[in-house]
């Protein structure tokens, strides 16, 4: 939820006059002298790391809490993420300067780069396999829930002039708090306990959270995983080896995808973006909420069916109806709408519905499987390091869209859309060529999907031949054409 929250509240707040007046007076002063270009308001770098530089410090993290979750525990790296959070936003309320709210943003990206570490294996770890996939998507519904709450705030917040913005920043401390405490009373997630060579401890922990004496299957598997996992020094290393290249290329694509598709920019500038195109002030936050609820709601839609569609049908159907909404967007802007027009009311609307059908498509394909596919396809001895890659290149893509966005904007104009749209119908191909179909495939079993991927098998090297996957020199030779 503090993920979200925060995406939420900086786009809120950057088009709160208050705000922009005290920290960013050149932005104020253009975007209220009526005769500035449209698309280029509010185009100013230092308004854009106040946004990004929470992701860069949450992306140099979040490989720092790697080491600290893997030797001091799930715990640990939680209740880090939520002091962290704690100090950020006590620095954010109490801001007196630009300095003063930039270290603010940056602590609270180091939370973010522990929670998104600590949190998700935290949940895999604890979870029953069966409802592996359905608490996994509860985190990225959480991180809608909080944009959807920071947009509602913000709502509520502009007519508190001067101050506003104080307690929408400040408000990112209640989470915090209930992180840091709640961390401090849960216990360790048995996986880990045993990886640390305390089995009696986790042994204790598996039955109390299973409430039966009887899991000796569940432990013993996982004794052999961690005895697996700790003969391994170095994961990172170990992930680059080419028996685990179709994981490492599902790790880095999957969530630089993600935000390729352009979600970000949608939601943390989205009163920046309906103000752009002329809505007012309040109308502009009005319509954030509602994309944020649509959001929301079309997470429930995914979690619902995406054991049953499966991982492949979703992500191209989403793909699909993203592109017409990116392109309907583009064209409306195009031609309705100049470097100095307003929108009429009839084509507002339009565009609301389209950016709403947007969300809607990518709150059910890439929103929930960008975090669940690279999280379900790891073996558990780079299940760490992987997590860490995918958060990372999640987090790095985040800030180079976040920082340029506004730029962007203003060079490409309306063709902003027709960029995002071209990635979309890029990353659809991917994953209809590239991604095997992963529903309902134990985590242990993986393996051997990429082996009997038509591309894959070709890229992975041989195996042993008494497992039975062993393949002769025929099926190599005729590949020298290709």
């Amino acid at each position: 939820s503090i993920f979200g929250y925060d995406i939420g509240i900086s786009g809120g707040v950057t088009s709160m006059d208050p705000f922009l007046e005290k920290f960013f007076p050149v932005v104020f002063r253009r975007k209220n002298s009526g005769h500035q270009n449209n698309y280029c308001k509010y185009d100013n770098q230092g308004l854009s790391a106040f946004t990004s530089s929470l992701y860069l410090a949450g992306l140099v993290s979040s490989l720092v809490a790697s080491p600290v979750t893997r030797n001091y525990g799930r715990r640990a790296s939680i209740v880090c993420g939520g002091i962290s959070f704690l100090i950020g936003a006590i620095l954010n309320v109490a801001a007196v300067n630009l300095e003063m709210l930039i270290l603010g943003r940056i602590m609270l990206g180091v939370g973010i780069g522990f929670g998104n570490q600590g949190v998700p294996l935290y949940l895999s770890e604890m979870a029953p396999a069966h409802l592996r996939g359905g608490l996994n998507m509860m985190f990225q519904l959480a991180t809608t829930l909080g944009i959807f709450t920071a947009n509602m705030v913000n709502y509520g917040t502009q007519n508190l002039k001067p101050w506003g913005w104080r307690l929408s920043l400040g408000l990112a401390a209640a989470p915090a708090l209930l992180m840091t405490v709640g961390g401090l009373l849960l216990p360790e997630t048995p996986n880990s306990l045993i990886e640390r060579g305390r089995a009696e401890e986790g042994r204790r922990i598996l039955e109390r959270i299973r409430g039966t004496a009887d899991v000796d299957a569940e432990f013993m598997d996982m004794s052999e995983a961690s005895e697996l996992a700790n003969t391994i020094k170095n994961p990172f290393r170990n992930i680059l080896e080419p028996r685990n290249r179709p994981q490492l290329v599902m790790a880095v694509c999957m969530p630089a995808f993600q935000i390729l598709t352009g979600i970000n920019s949608i939601l943390f500038y989205a009163p920046v973006l309906f103000q752009t195109m002329g809505f007012g002030a309040s109308a502009s936050l009005y319509s954030s909420v509602i994309t944020g609820a649509v959001l929301f709601l079309s997470t429930l839609i995914s979690i619902a069916t995406v054991d049953r569609l499966g991982r492949r049908k979703l992500l191209i159907s989403g793909g699909i109806q993203m592109i017409v909404c990116q392109v309907i967007v583009a064209v409306i802007l195009g031609v309705k709408f100049g470097t100095d027009k307003q929108l009429s009311r009839s084509y507002s609307i339009v565009v609301v519905v389209v950016i709403c059908l947007f969300v809607m498509a990518f709150g059910w394909s890439w929103g929930p499987l960008g975090w669940t596919v690279p999280s379900e396809i790891f073996p558990l001895e780079t299940r760490s390091a992987g997590q860490s890659i995918t958060v990372a290149v999640n987090l790095f893509f985040t800030f180079v869209i976040a920082q340029a966005f506004l730029s962007m904007l203003c060079a490409f104009k309306f063709g902003i859309f027709l960029f995002f749209a071209a990635w979309i119908t890029v990353m659809t191909v991917f994953v209809y060529v590239f991604l095997p179909e992963t529903k309902g495939v134990p985590i242990e079993e993986m393996v051997l999907l990429w082996r009997k991927h038509w591309f894959w098998k070709k890229v992975m090297p041989d195996m042993p031949l008494e497992d039975g996957w062993g393949e002769g020199g025929g099926e190599r030779a005729d590949n020298k054409g290709h």
